[in-house]
């Protein structure tokens, strides 16, 4: 049975630049509703109960989302039976269609399995036997793309021209190895700038860690952060200003949203009003702002090259290899689990075809 993304799917569970975690979106279409009637209702149910035991174990929002929309694609894949009547057969099935006939990534195919025995083990609360007939998707190996001084120079360039918060935001990309959604969560009291050091909290995998922060920067953070207060002075003054903050710590410490040292370091312009409550306050600049700038200021810098935010994060660590810094430091910069994710950096030492000098540049 082909499965296909419904436009509902695909949707993000809190609108642009909301930070309100609602309940995916689980109507099903009326052929579905006509085939199983009072289904959606339970499924639907099932859907909560995924979400509840996703945010119990504090996984991302992102991965609640993307979860929520692989066990929606299981049980429509098995013609929406629901999972309690199904098992490793089943899931065989499932896992293998994507890789055999959607042909999707490894990682992929590695996500929607996760989702899938996350919700027998937590949800059902039934342990799954080994998938023997499973059909892995093959990894390809690639080499990231990188950036030379000079191009991330002209890059940087480009985006100071237009915009000066997108400048700001790559060139901490670029500057201290982060990736796009890290800077973006990046709150006053994570800059030390006297230290020349930021901490970037609940990274990938949960993790925090610290890295440098570039000494060239400080004014213009400075700059930034002044320009913050000012709007979380505003927001107070009209008796809003409070931020999202992880529901635990919010509360531990329930004055803690409306204080200056929990505020975004790159705020929305606009505040969001939370549907539920009416309460409003202010995202930090959604991703998609920064990602549309730095592609745009690669086409007019003239690179040829596919780069993207996450390729100033990859010319960082290949930077500091060239300039003689250990593996295993930065490692630790760039927050990998695995020494070994970081020693994929090191073909740019070998330069060129695994470091064999033509015989045609010694004529």
């Amino acid at each position: 049975m082909p499965v296909t993304v419904t436009p509902a799917e695909t949707r993000s569970v809190a609108g642009h630049g909301d930070t309100r975690r609602d309940r995916v979106d689980v109507a099903w279409s009326p052929i579905e509703r006509s085939r199983s009637p009072g289904h959606a209702g339970v499924v639907s149910a099932l859907i909560d109960q995924l979400q509840r035991a996703l945010r119990a174990r504090h996984y991302s929002r992102r991965t609640e989302q993307a979860y929520c929309l692989w066990v929606r694609r299981y049980i429509r894949y098995h013609g929406l039976r629901h999972p309690a009547e199904m098992a490793e057969p089943e899931i065989n099935a499932f896992v293998t269609h994507l890789a055999v006939a959607q042909h999707v990534s490894a990682s992929t195919q590695s996500q929607a399995l996760s989702a899938v025995l996350f919700l027998y083990r937590h949800v059902l609360h039934r342990e799954v036997g080994v998938l023997e007939e499973l059909v892995r998707a093959r990894k390809q190996p690639r080499l990231p793309v990188v950036l030379s001084r000079e191009e991330v120079r002209a890059v940087l360039h480009e985006l100071d021209r237009t915009d000066r918060q997108c400048w700001l935001i790559a060139s901490l990309l670029y500057g201290a190895g982060l990736r796009l959604t890290e800077c973006l969560h990046l709150r006053v009291l994570d800059l030390d700038l006297a230290r020349g050091e930021l901490t970037v909290r609940s990274g990938k995998g949960g993790k925090d860690r610290a890295t440098t922060l570039p000494r060239a920067l400080v004014p213009d953070l400075r700059e930034q952060l002044r320009h913050a207060q000012l709007l979380h002075e505003r927001d107070l003054a009209e008796g809003w200003g409070a931020v999202e903050l992880p529901a635990a710590l919010e509360r531990k410490y329930p004055r803690a949203p409306w204080e200056w040292r929990w505020q975004w370091v790159f705020p929305q312009q606009r505040r969001w009003t939370d549907r539920r409550t009416g309460r409003q306050g202010r995202h930090h600049v959604h991703p998609t702002i920064i990602q549309r700038a730095v592609k745009d200021a690669v086409r007019r810098a003239g690179i040829d090259k596919h780069a993207t935010c996450h390729t100033l994060r990859h010319s960082f660590a290949t930077h500091l290899l060239e300039t003689g810094y250990d593996i295993r430091t930065i490692q630790e910069l760039l927050g990998h689990k695995d020494v070994g994710t970081t020693m994929i950096y090191t073909h740019v030492l070998q330069r060129g075809g695994q470091g064999v000098r033509s015989p045609l540049d010694v004529l």
